[in-house]
C-alpha cells in the first residue's frame, strides 16, 4: 500500500519533536505537503509524553538557537514569555562557579530563554501545526526508507499498536526522530558505507527535581550553575537551578562514575549541598517547596554521526537534530543546535532551490556547522573522564581544553573575554572569536580582577531566597 505524493511536492519529517517541528516548519515554504511522523500522541497542550523521558529534566534555549527559532517563527519568542518562560540576560542573570572560579556577573551580552520543556514544545507545536501544509501521523513509527543509494524516495511506517505497513512517497525526507534514529542502518540497507561515527561517554548520569521557590524569589531570581573541576581528579559533579514557568524552579544534579546522584528523592538536597564544589544550591533548596519525584536517567551519551563526511550521500534524504549529533544535555545546546539546523535547511533550500543537485548534501554539510561547534564544546570536558573513549583524549582534544580552560579562569575576571567566551556558547558566532589576536593576549595575561570568594548573589536577591 502505497500513498502517492498529492500534490505535486511532499516533505516528510520522522519526529515531532522539537527538532521535527522546527524542521517541518522550515520546509513548509517549499513543499506543497510536509507530513510529520511521530511515535507518540502529540498532546493537544503542554503535558508529557513517554517518547520524550528527558523533558522532566531542566532545558534552556541559547540565544543563538532563540535566534533562529524567532526567524523560523516569528513572535515565538513573544508567545512564549506570554506562556510564562523566562528571558535571561547573560551573564548579568547568572551565578557560576567555573573550573577556575566564580564568574562575575556582567553586563548582558547574550540571553537564555528559559521554560519547562512541555511549555516549550507545546507553544511551537501549535504555531506550526497552525500552518494548513503541515500535518502529523500520530502513533506510528519509521521502519525503514525506500529507494536507491543514490536517491531516497519515500520511508516505510507502520502503526505503533499494530497493522499493516505503509509506504510515505516522499520528494525529500528528514530524519529529526532524535537518539534513536535508525538513520545509519538505513542507509546500510540501500547499499551504502557505514558513516564515520564517534562517541564520548562521561558516564554520567543525572537526577531533576521541580520546586516551588520562596514567594519573594519567584521573579527575577537568577541562574545558579555549579561547575565540576575536572583538574581534581575524582569525579565531575555538577548541578544547576533554573528558574521556569509560575515560579518554579528546575534543578538538575549530575555527576560521571563513581559520583553520581541517587534517584531517591531524600537524597536530592543532600548531594547538592554536601558533594557539589560549593553548598549554595543545596542551601536554596532546604528553603524551596519541592513539587515533584526525582527524574533520573542515564542516556547521556556524546554521539555524532559524521554523515558530512560520507563519500556518497542519497539525494532526498537528510538527518538533523539529536539523529545527527545527541550532546550530553548537561551543557544545554541541543534546542540551539536543533533550531540553527532548521534555518539552515530553510535557507539551504532557498539558496539553491528544491531540484538543485546534491541539494542533501548541501543541507548535510551546512547543519554541521551548528553541530561542530555544540559537539566541541560538549566534548571539551567529557573527554577527560575515565573510560569516556577507548582512546582517551587526543592531542587536539588536549590542546583546545588547555586553552578554553585558561580563557575560562581569564573570563572570571575580565568582561571582554567573558564576552567573548559566551558568544561561542550562545551558538551565536564561531570558535574562531576565541583565536583573534587581542583575545590570546588577554589568555596570556589572565584576568584583570581579582577572584570572587563566593557565589557573587545580591543581597536582595539572597534576602528573597532566605539566605539573610
Amino acid at each position: 500500500m502505497t500513498d502517492r505524493p498529492t500534490p505535486a511536492r511532499t516533505a516528510v519529517v520522522l519526529g515531532g519533536s522539537h527538532s521535527g517541528m522546527l524542521a517541518a516548519r522550515a520546509l513548509a515554504d517549499f513543499a506543497d505537503r510536509v507530513v510529520v511522523v511521530e511515535r507518540d500522541a502529540l498532546p493537544a497542550a503542554p503535558g508529557p509524553r513517554k517518547g520524550l523521558p528527558q523533558a522532566r529534566h531542566a532545558h534552556m534555549l541559547w540565544s543563538g538557537g532563540a535566534r533562529a527559532m524567532e526567524e523560523l517563527l516569528p513572535g515565538i519568542t513573544g508567545a512564549l514569555r506570554e506562556a510564562g518562560a523566562n528571558r535571561l540576560p547573560v551573564t548579568t542573570d547568572v551565578v557560576a562557579l567555573g573550573t577556575r572560579g566564580w564568574f562575575r556577573r556582567w553586563a548582558e551580552s547574550h540571553h537564555v530563554i528559559l521554560a519547562g520543556r512541555d511549555l516549550l514544545d507545546a507553544t511551537v507545536r501549535a504555531r506550526v501545526l497552525a500552518d494548513p501544509r503541515i500535518e502529523v501521523v500520530e502513533r506510528a513509527q519509521a521502519v525503514g526508507l525506500t529507494g536507491t543509494d543514490t536517491a531516497v524516495t519515500g520511508v516505510r511506517i507502520r502503526p505503533r499498536e499494530g497493522g499493516l505497513e505503509r509506504t510515505l512517497a516522499a520528494d525529500l525526507v528528514v530524519d529529526a526522530s532524535g537518539r534513536g534514529s535508525r538513520a545509519a542502518r538505513w542507509l546500510t540497507a540501500l547499499g551504502l558505507p557505514l558513516a564515520e561515527r564517534r562517541e564520548v561517554d562521561a558516564g554520567l548520569a543525572y537526577a531533576s527535581r521541580l520546586y516551588l521557590a520562596p514567594a519573594a524569589a519567584r521573579d527575577g531570581f537568577p541562574v545558579v550553575n555549579i561547575q565540576p573541576d575536572r583538574r581534581d581528579g575524582g569525579p565531575g559533579r555538577a548541578g544547576f537551578l533554573l528558574p521556569i514557568e509560575e515560579g518554579r524552579w528546575i534543578v538538575t544534579l549530575c555527576g560521571t562514575r563513581g559520583g553520581r546522584p541517587s534517584p531517591e528523592k531524600d537524597d536530592f538536597v543532600r548531594f547538592a549541598r554536601e558533594d557539589l564544589r560549593h553548598p549554595v544550591i543545596g542551601e536554596l533548596l532546604e528553603r524551596a517547596e519541592p513539587l515533584s519525584d526525582v527524574a533520573f536517567t542515564r542516556t547521556t551519551v556524546n554521539r555524532r554521526h559524521f554523515y558530512e563526511r560520507m563519500p556518497v550521500w542519497p539525494a532526498n534524504f537528510a538527518v538533523l537534530g539529536d539523529a545527527l549529533a545527541a550532546f550530553n544535555p548537561v551543557y544545554g545546546h541541543g534546542l540551539a543546535v536543533a533550531a540553527q539546523s532548521a534555518l539552515l535547511l530553510r535557507d539551504t533550500l532557498r539558496r539553491h532551490g528544491w531540484a538543485a543537485p546534491g541539494l542533501s548534501r548541501l543541507i548535510q554539510k551546512a547543519v554541521s556547522r551548528p553541530v561542530g561547534a555544540a559537539w566541541d564544546l560538549a566534548i571539551g570536558q567529557d573527554v577527560f573522564y575515565p573510560g569516556a573513549t577507548e582512546q582517551g583524549p587526543t592531542l587536539r582534544d588536549r590542546l583546545v581544553t588547555a586553552y578554553v580552560d585558561r580563557l575560562m579562569y581569564t573570563a572570571t575576571g575580565n568582561g571582554r573575554i567573558a564576552r567573548r567566551v559566551t558568544d561561542v556558547t550562545s551558538l551565536e558566532r564561531g570558535a574562531g572569536v576565541l583565536l583573534t589576536p587581542s583575545v590570546m593576549v588577554a589568555a596570556a595575561v589572565g584576568p584583570l580582577r581579582p577572584t570572587l570568594s563566593g557565589p557573587p548573589l545580591t543581597a536582595e536577591e539572597r534576602k528573597a531566597a532566605g539566605l539573610l
